[in-house]
């Protein structure tokens, strides 16, 4: 693993950043902030840091990207997490999305099905002191066993809303995804009414790589 330094010229890089992110139209201060807090150039495996700091999503192995940080800020916001909440997150990646919620408080559960991924960002994200719980695992089933979640986050495009994510909400929860099995989804937030009823809410249109379901090596 490469040496992790944040120099100045990183901070100033993601000031920029933050500045683009800003004035795309988000205006929720505290994701802003927790953009600003996070070294995005310590999720890329490139030498060139410029690249880390651009508003554009980029490859990070087992066809799996690292996710534009206005797409990151935009579900974030949709999300709206509190301190102290727990929130479910499907597909690690890179783990940076993971960061952003827990420099907002959160109490991060992340899943990933690929395991070299899912290996590489568990020693990153150790590494770097976060105390996001990493699992290996099929998304699309979530983790049972840590539900009742106050939010879920899916960063993969889902055909149709699992049902066992929506299951494992706690009433009056939320959660956001990108939804259509097409080239591009459309943001959904759903709010868990009850255990019986949810009402939906429609966003902008986006592209994400797929969800895929099963444990893949």
């Amino acid at each position: 693993m490469a040496e992790m330094k944040d120099t100045y010229r990183h901070k100033g890089l993601r000031k920029k950043l933050v500045d683009e992110v800003r004035a795309k139209g988000i205006h929720d201060e505290e994701v802003l902030l927790a953009l600003d807090s996070v070294p995005r150039h310590f999720f890329l495996d490139s030498s060139f840091v410029e690249i880390a700091y651009q508003d554009k999503p980029f490859p990070i192995g087992s066809g799996q990207t690292i996710s534009q940080p206005y797409t990151v800020a935009y579900q974030t916001s949709l999300l709206q997490v509190e301190k102290g909440m727990k929130v479910l997150e499907i597909g690690t990646g890179s783990g940076y999305q993971a960061c952003i919620l827990e420099k907002l408080g959160a109490r991060v559960f992340s899943i990933e099905r690929h395991h070299s991924l899912y290996l590489k960002t568990k020693e990153l994200l150790k590494a770097m002191g976060y105390r996001v719980r990493l699992f290996y695992g099929d998304g699309y089933k979530g983790l049972p066993a840590f539900a009742p979640f106050d939010r879920v986050l899916v960063t993969a495009a889902a055909p149709y809303v699992p049902p066992a994510l929506l299951e494992q909400l706690k009433p009056g929860g939320k959660m956001v995804l990108p939804v259509g099995a097409g080239d591009t989804q459309v943001m959904k937030r759903i709010t868990k009414l009850d255990e019986q009823n949810s009402s939906e809410e429609r966003f902008g249109y986006f592209r994400f790589v797929p969800m895929l379901g099963n444990k893949a090596r």
